[in-house]
């Protein structure tokens, strides 16, 4: 599917102002350039173009709230110097499996002062010597490149998580509500537990006074018989 086609899909009859988030993975761009995107997207927060056949970011328009930007396994080779004037809030950029071979194709992305992290796995330019000391030093505000920081520390789950958590709020309300619920149906439990208890023992109660009863008419059975054998003797 071409990109202009599968960029309109996804509008799904939307303005492109209301949308933050686009993927358009493993469409075609005709021509190399990114196609159908235009600067109306104004409040487009992630952008994922990921393996559709870029060869470069020079079309793409001016997105100024843009902070996560994936476009990784196309053939782009640089002129990444458009992305500090088009995006300058970028903060996470994945350009694996491209075709970026030297560090000076990297340089450009000083202007970035938002950026954090770098993915650059699987081009040509991570097998250089010294490759991680050398990006880190020459972006001193990234923190993470290809996964790690410069100590060699994986990203964290939660560095990966925080924007899931962002929207979907505090989540501890949830889990106490859920631990009240359980209280209430164990004192439920409990109440009926000691109705039940105290059924019984009435019934207990009450069975104990009919036997007590038929013994008492034993006795007397036994005391008449007595008397008739005693009138029989005299």
């Amino acid at each position: 599917m071409e990109m202009k086609k599968r960029i309109s899909l996804e509008l799904r009859n939307r303005n492109p102002a209301e949308v933050a988030e686009l993927v358009v993975d493993n469409c075609r761009s005709s021509d190399g350039d990114v196609e159908g995107l235009t600067d109306e997207y104004t409040e487009l927060d992630v952008l994922s173009m990921v393996n559709v056949g870029l060869t470069s970011l020079s079309t793409l328009p001016p997105l100024p709230k843009l902070r996560k930007l994936e476009v990784s396994d196309n053939t782009i080779s640089g002129g990444l110097d458009t992305l500090a004037d088009k995006c300058p809030n970028l903060s996470h950029l994945n350009l694996s499996g491209n075709k970026i071979k030297e560090l000076s194709s990297v340089k450009p992305l000083q202007s970035l002062k938002n950026l954090r992290s770098l993915d650059l796995y699987s081009c040509e330019v991570s097998t250089l010597d010294d490759y991680r000391d050398s990006v880190f030093e020459m972006l001193p505000q990234l923190t993470y490149l290809d996964g790690f920081d410069q100590e060699d520390n994986e990203v964290p789950d939660s560095e990966a998580e925080n924007d899931v958590d962002d929207e979907a709020g505090p989540l501890g309300d949830d889990d106490d509500d859920e631990e009240d619920d359980e209280d209430d149906e164990d004192g439920d439990e409990g109440s009926d537990e000691e109705e039940v208890g105290l059924s019984y023992l009435m019934k207990e109660g009450i069975q104990d006074e009919d036997d007590d009863g038929d013994y008492v008419e034993e006795d007397d059975e036994e005391d008449e018989d007595g008397g008739e054998f005693m009138s029989h003797d005299l």
